[in-house]
């Protein structure tokens, strides 16, 4: 069985940054071949796409988090990360990953992020 764990949201003030990470542990082997999300859920709203990084490297962002967030991975420790900056009172949600290969697809159970002065 594999597990994801989110960790690092918290309570941060506008224009703040935070770093989420996503742990991977469990039966899962080559981490390194898997494609990575990050999705978040804003209060009263749809899950909705924020970045992607794909096992090759590429990567993909929400416009509107474009230049504030990076994600990245280190398949060492078999965590993906998203690094996010000058937070706005719009980023506030709860952020999920996801990795996913042709075969298998994984969610974390959430980090909550609250962007308020």
């Amino acid at each position: 069985q594999v597990q994801l764990v989110e960790s690092g949201g918290d309570l941060v003030q506008p224009g703040g940054s935070l770093r989420l990470s996503c742990v991977a542990s469990g039966a899962i082997s080559e981490f390194s071949t898997y494609h990575a999300i990050w999705l978040r859920q804003p209060p009263g709203k749809q899950r909705v796409f924020v970045a992607s990084l794909f096992s090759g490297g590429s990567t993909n962002y929400l416009d509107s988090v474009k230049g504030r967030f990076t994600i990245s991975r280190d398949n060492t420790k078999k965590t993906v990360y998203l690094s996010m900056d000058s937070l706005r009172p719009e980023d506030t949600a709860v952020y999920y990953c996801n990795i996913y290969s042709a075969t298998n697809n994984f969610y974390g159970q959430g980090t909550q992020v609250t962007v308020s002065s």
